[in-house]
């Protein structure tokens, strides 16, 4: 399916259900109950560190990038773009949008964490321009839902 015009614009929480659908096509593991919560979502949107974005086209949700910033680095979180709509640029639009805002905020490193097995994000964050390094990811979950 051809996108047409898309349009990026600010997520909004009437999106929310649009979003877990379009997370479930693309196989996006999601905690509903925990930080993707739609009590938690609310609650980052009001903190001001979101950079929540969506792509959309003739009215519907497309695409689906969650962004934020922590005043020294932009993460890109949740990339997800419906399956007829791929290889149309939409995530590279999405990924470039959060880019420039960090940009505008004077951040200038941003960054994702991909897991090990997801080759294709590997090579389509290599493709813009992303390297890899080598860590090894640590955290603390307060609940089993987070």
């Amino acid at each position: 399916m051809k996108s047409g015009d898309i349009v990026i614009r600010k997520f909004r929480m009437s999106d929310y259900e649009d979003v877990l659908k379009l997370w479930d096509e693309a196989g996006i593991h999601y905690r509903p109950n925990g930080r993707e919560s739609r009590q938690r979502i609310e609650k980052e949107m009001k903190a001001r560190q979101a950079i929540f974005l969506v792509a959309e086209s003739q009215n519907r949700i497309v695409g689906v990038v969650f962004g934020t910033q922590d005043g020294r680095r932009g993460w890109i979180n949740r990339l997800a773009v419906a399956k007829e709509f791929r290889r149309q640029g939409i995530a590279r639009k999405l990924v470039m949008a959060v880019e420039n805002k960090c940009t505008e905020l004077g951040i200038e490193i941003t960054a994702c964490l991909i897991e090990k097995e997801n080759a294709a994000s590997k090579k389509f964050f290599a493709r813009l321009g992303y390297g890899s390094y080598p860590v090894e990811y640590y955290s603390k979950r307060r609940s089993p839902g987070s």
